[in-house]
């Protein structure tokens, strides 16, 4: 079982959204809801690359830096999980099957948001976590998703991802996994091959395990 993290298990979308619109605003640059859209999911390094574009006269570590920092210093030791998540960590981590993260926030990002996770489940949630800036090919690449499934020691065939990204989504995708999608700041009606949820409230590892053997059948 494979998850994403922003958007998907935690509601940090709209501390990243604002902390982008600021640095946009800052630099006079227009910002709209279809460039907030755009980043959703996205490596941080091509984000930075289209804020550069966008004429934000900044480097791309620069930039990334900025965003994580303030990201950072929104969090709070209890994170805003979306709705089902913690439910459905717990119910995997009780029957033991194998989880990961795999996302593209960074890795400071992922350790706060893991020891938050811990101390509300009682224990570590994942096996294994898969950090943007510790991939060379950030999603729609699979190379995250493919890594993530080699810490795991498992392969694409019996594994499932989780996703709130049209990114995201393509990078899981391209791995080989059945993919989930459960939209959040991203409409995903339209993205072909994944299988549609609403929301991971009331779901539990026998629907994962059902989607599965539906997606292969």
């Amino acid at each position: 079982m494979l998850f994403d993290l922003d958007g998907t298990l935690v509601d940090t979308e709209p501390a990243w959204m604002a902390a982008e619109a600021r640095l946009a605003e800052e630099h006079g640059v227009e910002w709209t809801p279809a460039d907030a859209e755009a980043l959703v999911g996205s490596d941080l390094w091509d984000g930075a690359r289209y804020f550069i574009e966008r004429g934000v006269p900044m480097g791309e570590q620069e930039i990334v830096d900025r965003l994580v920092g303030e990201v950072l210093a929104w969090m709070d030791d209890v994170l805003p999980a979306r709705p089902g998540a913690l439910e459905l960590l717990r119910a995997l981590r009780d029957e033991g099957v194998p989880t990961a993260l795999v996302t593209m926030s960074t890795r400071s990002i992922v350790d706060r948001v893991e020891a938050a996770l811990a101390r509300s489940l009682g224990g570590a949630p994942f096996d294994a976590t898969v950090a943007g800036d510790e991939c060379e090919r950030g999603k729609p690449d699979p190379e995250p998703y493919r890594r993530g499934l080699e810490l795991l020691g498992v392969g694409a065939s019996d594994a499932v991802a989780i996703e709130d990204s049209r990114t995201g989504a393509a990078s899981a995708l391209a791995a080989g996994l059945v993919t989930i999608g459960v939209p959040h700041a991203v409409d995903l009606q339209g993205v072909p091959g994944i299988v549609h949820w609403p929301s991971l409230a009331g779901r539990t590892p026998a629907d994962l395990a059902a989607a599965i053997a539906e997606a292969r059948s």
